[in-house]
């Protein structure tokens, strides 16, 4: 598959998973070389990653939410969270994540991510 065919097939699969097509607009000051990044990071994670059999896309969106919440990363946190709210995760099911996150992660990075998580569920109260 050519660059251009994986990159294209990376971003439809990261917009099937968000209900919407992802947007990575170039930041203030950013040089052009950022869209480099942009487009192999979302290759990589939506093309290579996603894209895999073996695990299903609720399964996988519950661990990515565990994984983006234990390394502290807000942002990343926010895509995953709202992936697995958008693929069939309930939000009282990332609550237990969150209270399970906590006995292994410890209690001040579960409250931090748990805060981005009230964050996302407020974007479309229930």
């Amino acid at each position: 598959m050519e660059d251009n065919d994986a990159a294209k097939a990376a971003f439809e699969k990261a917009a099937e998973l968000l209900g919407k097509p992802l947007e990575l607009p170039l930041g203030q000051g950013e040089p052009r070389s950022g869209n480099d990044f942009r487009r192999l990071a979302t290759q990589h994670a939506f093309g290579d990653s996603w894209s895999r059999p073996g695990l299903d896309t609720r399964s996988r969106a519950l661990v990515s939410v565990t994984i983006a919440a234990t390394l502290g990363t807000h942002e990343p946190l926010r895509g995953q969270l709202r992936i697995a709210l958008n693929n069939g995760v309930t939000r009282d099911e990332i609550v237990e994540l969150f209270i399970h996150l906590e006995a292994y992660a410890g209690a001040a990075r579960a409250f931090d991510s748990y805060q981005v998580a009230l964050e996302v569920f407020a974007e479309n109260p229930a």
